[in-house]
C-alpha cells in the first residue's frame, strides 16, 4: 500500500496575493506619514509666522511703523527676506522674538563658508526649503509675510500667510 505524502507549502498564487497585500499596506503607510509630514510643516510653518507677527508688532510699538516693503514681485522673496530679517534683528525686543525661531529656518545660502550667520544677511525659509516673502506698503492694516507651501511656488492655493 502506498501513501502520498503531502507537500505542504505556499503556491504561486498564495505568494503573490500576499505580496500584494504587503505592498498595499506598503503605500497606505507611505501615504499616511507623507500627509503627517505636510500637516507638521504646515504647522511649523503657521509657528514661524505667528513669530514674525509678534516680532513685526514690537517693531511697529519701538519705531511707530512697519519695515515697508512696497515691491510685490515674489521673484525677489530672497531680497524681501532678507530686509525684513535685519529691520527685525536692528530692534531689540524684535531680535529677541527672532531668537526663538528654529535656527534651521535661517539661512544664507550666498555666504563664504565659515561666515558667522550674524555678519551676513541671512533670509528666513519654511520648512520645505522656499524664501519667505515679505510685503508692506504703507497704509496696509498689517504687513503680510507669505510661504510658497507645500508645492514652493508662490500664488498658488497652498500658500500659506499671516493674514
Amino acid at each position: 500500500m502506498q501513501t502520498r505524502s503531502q507537500k505542504h507549502g505556499l503556491s504561486l498564487i498564495e505568494m503573490l496575493i500576499v505580496v500584494g497585500i504587503i505592498a498595499m499596506l506598503a503605500t497606505m503607510v507611505i501615504s499616511v506619514a507623507s500627509r503627517i509630514d505636510t500637516q507638521a510643516k504646515e504647522k511649523g510653518t503657521e509657528s514661524l509666522l505667528a513669530l514674525l507677527d509678534s516680532a513685526l508688532q514690537e517693531y511697529r510699538d519701538f519705531t511707530g511703523r512697519f519695515p515697508e516693503q512696497i515691491e510685490t514681485d515674489s521673484v525677489k522673496a530672497m531680497i524681501h527676506s532678507e530686509y525684513l530679517y535685519g529691520e527685525l534683528r536692528a530692534i531689540p525686543v524684535s531680535q529677541k522674538i527672532l531668537e526663538r525661531i528654529d535656527a534651521t529656518v535661517i539661512k544664507n545660502q550666498y555666504s563664504p563658508p565659515g561666515v558667522p550667520l550674524a555678519q551676513t544677511a541671512p533670509e528666513l525659509y519654511d520648512p520645505w526649503g522656499t524664501v519667505l516673502d515679505y510685503r508692506y506698503v504703507p497704509g496696509d492694516h498689517f504687513p503680510l509675510v507669505v510661504s510658497a507651501g507645500p508645492d514652493k511656488t508662490f500664488g498658488t492655493a497652498d500658500d500659506i500667510t499671516n493674514r
